[in-house]
């Protein structure tokens, strides 16, 4: 029966924390001598999501979706640069739920390998997200499917805010949280929980400026969509219910270039050995670049949001 939500406020988040728990991980937090990585700051600690089931943060939200709504005998679709779908996939095959995906080119070889291997249908439909999204929409037109959006959905934004929930119980101290933005669904999640409590600043390719387009337009509206991380960070415009959350509770954007995001994956496996694909290691590379820079003393937490890259080839 499907859960009738009331606006994304903590309570629900909360709710959906609860649900969502015996289907997910509860991901490690890993602090870090900030001065081995060459900032200057009081404290730094990183949230693994990359660690979470299906190889990032899409889970939390993908069984929010399915556990909440009325799922059709066509079962579910959707649309996405490959984690997300890799999430709805997994998701469905645990519930016994049919799906089909639909990703665009970009979407990386080690994604479109983890959608198939959850047993999903997959479709390969233009070059970026939004060519993916429109051939989702029409398959949802025909079907009769239930649609599962990546980011712009209650539900999708109340299973990313779980994140927030953990990182509270593991590390209360923090008072800034760096987070990769692509359609907005985590960071309007995390936003959503801590509201205001503490500082929450988004961090996107300067590629793919959705976040910040739509800050300076007043409103949603349509970005480049390219880069590093088009496969997870690139789907042309912020989600028109995450911006609402994004003006209210988010304390600011940084971009960063692919450059410097690449260097990010470099330096959390060289010296971490952390294995983060763009999109996840975006928001380190904030800090790493200088284009996030911490005051003396700050307490800040970076969310690596996604592992699913062939970036280290193991002999």
């Amino acid at each position: 029966m499907t859960v009738q939500f009331d606006g994304l406020s903590r309570e629900n988040i909360s709710y959906c924390e609860q649900l969502i728990r015996p289907y997910i991980r509860r991901t490690p937090i890993f602090e870090i001598d900030p001065s081995d990585v060459g900032v200057s700051a009081g404290k730094l600690l990183l949230k693994l999501e990359l660690m979470q089931r299906s190889g990032s943060f899409k889970a939390r939200g993908a069984f929010a979706n399915l556990l909440t709504r009325d799922i059709p005998k066509a079962g579910v679709a959707a649309a996405t640069g490959g984690n997300h779908g890799a999430a709805v996939a997994y998701a469905a095959m645990q519930l016994k739920i049919p799906a089909k995906i639909f990703v665009p080119t970009v979407s990386s070889p080690s994604k479109i390998e983890r959608i198939r291997s959850y047993g999903a249908d997959l479709v390969v439909e233009g070059d970026r997200y939004a060519d993916a999204l429109v051939a989702s929409e029409n398959w949802v037109r025909k079907s009769d499917a239930l649609p599962v959006h990546a980011f712009d959905q209650d539900q999708t934004i109340l299973g990313q805010g779980s994140i927030g929930v953990e990182l509270q119980e593991q590390a209360a101290d923090i008072e800034t949280l760096l987070v990769s933005v692509g359609g907005g669904g985590l960071i309007a999640g995390v936003a959503a929980w801590y509201a205001g409590r503490i500082k929450v600043i988004g961090v996107e390719p300067a590629a793919s400026p959705t976040l910040t387009k739509a800050l300076e337009a007043g409103r949603p509206t349509d970005a480049e969509a390219g880069g590093v991380a088009a496969d997870s960070l690139a789907p042309r415009r912020v989600g028109d219910r995450v911006y609402p959350i994004v003006q209210k509770y988010v304390d600011g954007v940084v971009l960063v270039t692919d450059d410097a995001i690449v260097a990010s994956q470099k330096a959390l496996w060289e010296r971490l050995r952390i294995v983060a694909e763009p999109g996840g290691a975006a928001a380190f590379a904030a800090l790493l670049s200088g284009t996030y820079k911490p005051s003396k003393g700050e307490r800040v937490g970076v969310i690596i949001s996604g592992g699913n890259t062939t970036a280290v080839n193991f002999t």
